[in-house]
């Protein structure tokens, strides 16, 4: 099928969109912009959505090619991808929609290839002249957006957006918790320098339906441009059938799933080691094999703490706030997490420890987050501390520290 090419009235509404378009790029404005109403020669074709990515501290502008039984992703800096744009619009695509921070602008053709282009204030943008709105905000609220697009594949795929790319509100929940969780990821591989490596291997354990998992493997791939692979470990058969399926309906490479748990796996040379809802001492040794396996970043989310608990003699002077079981329960928490993360600083981490988004299994979530040490540090002082708050509470064993010494 072959479709006219615009006239030389349209030229100069062509000419203001892809003005729009490497302005928007050029200041970091630029969200996304979609290719629809494909009319070319490949029939498996639906349409390419383009956004800014960064990789190796350049620049470039990723297309992602959506075919109906897989997707194709190609990356070109603005120059080439502006050259490519007028090679496509008006032959194979009639229709382009490109979002930024500020405007969403809307260019059709006609059949007899008339240009129309309606440009209009984004809607979640601030209007226009509002002073309260600094510029320190719409550089915050920008970053904010850009960890996860809702039109990429996996998010259709597991039920989190619809066809239209729109999140279904009973997964608004999961959308915000993936949101923060490469959020945080993204900055911890900042902070490591993981985004110079040409390799890396990521390890999730009890990935479940495996909702950060592909979250993970769509973010470092397509904004690092890094060879990764990404092992999903899951204990249910069915959950790792179901996600290569699905790994291999999006015809995605560098990520696998297996079965197995954090207690038995064996696993050598992980850069990133995950493990979310990991009940009690599972995360113990989830920790232990981030460190035993020289992880440079460990994400672990514990939901109870049953080790400490029955171990704790707090001081008499406690006992009328601790008669509460609720009371005694945070004690014990605070106590098993603040002695996992001291033990991960005598073993050369940098830790963290803060609420993260509540995953569906419990309504309270804790977040360590773990990230090594580039040089070496005497951990004699750490060692004190943590042996000074066992005999304190009169803790005889902990899980974690027990494995570290074996």
């Amino acid at each position: 099928m072959t479709s006219d090419r615009p006239n030389i009235e349209s030229t100069s509404e062509l000419e203001k969109f892809y003005t729009e378009c490497r302005q928007a790029f050029a200041v970091g404005a630029l969200q996304r912009l979609v290719l629809s109403k494909y009319k070319g020669s490949e029939a498996e074709l639906n349409r390419i959505t383009i956004r800014p990515v960064q990789i190796k501290e350049q620049k470039l502008l990723s297309f992602l090619y959506e075919y109906r039984t897989n997707h194709v992703t190609k990356n070109f800096a603005l120059d080439d991808a502006l050259a490519l744009l007028q090679q496509l619009l008006g032959s194979d695509f009639h229709n382009a929609h490109m979002i930024s921070d500020d405007w969403e602008i809307q260019l059709s053709f006609s059949k007899k290839g008339k240009v129309l282009l309606n440009k209009n204030r984004n809607k979640n943008s601030p209007a226009a002249g509002d002073q309260k709105y600094s510029q320190v905000e719409q550089s915050h609220n920008r970053t904010k957006l850009r960890y996860v697009e809702q039109d990429r594949p996996y998010l259709r795929e597991l039920g989190i957006t619809d066809a239209n790319s729109q999140i279904i509100p009973a997964m608004s929940r999961k959308w915000k918790q993936i949101n923060k969780f490469i959020e945080v990821l993204s900055t911890a591989i900042q902070q490591t320098g993981l985004d110079k490596r040409n390799e890396l291997h990521i390890a999730d354990f009890g990935s479940g339906k495996a909702y950060l998992t592909f979250a993970v493997h769509d973010y470092v791939s397509a904004n690092l441009g890094v060879n990764t692979q990404v092992t999903g470990v899951e204990l249910r058969q069915g959950l790792v059938d179901l996600c290569n399926q699905t790994a291999q309906k999006l015809s995605l490479t560098g990520i696998k799933f297996e079965q197995g748990d954090v207690q038995h796996f064996s696993a050598q040379n992980i850069n990133i080691m995950i493990a979310l809802h990991a009940c009690d001492i599972a995360t113990d040794y989830a920790l232990n094999m981030g460190v035993r396996t020289g992880a440079e970043i460990i994400m672990c989310s514990p939901c109870c703490h049953k080790q400490i608990r029955p171990q704790l003699q707090s001081p008499a002077l406690l006992a009328p706030l601790l008669q509460h079981g609720i009371h005694l329960g945070q004690e014990a928490e605070m106590i098993t997490d603040g002695l996992r993360a001291l033990l991960l600083e005598a073993h050369g981490y940098d830790t963290k420890v803060f609420e993260f988004i509540s995953l569906e299994h419990t309504s309270k979530n804790k977040m360590i987050l773990a990230q090594k040490r580039k040089t070496q540090r005497d951990n004699r002082e750490v060692l004190q501390q943590i042996a000074d708050i066992k005999t304190f509470y009169g803790i005889t064993e902990q899980c974690l520290e027990t494995l570290l010494q074996n």
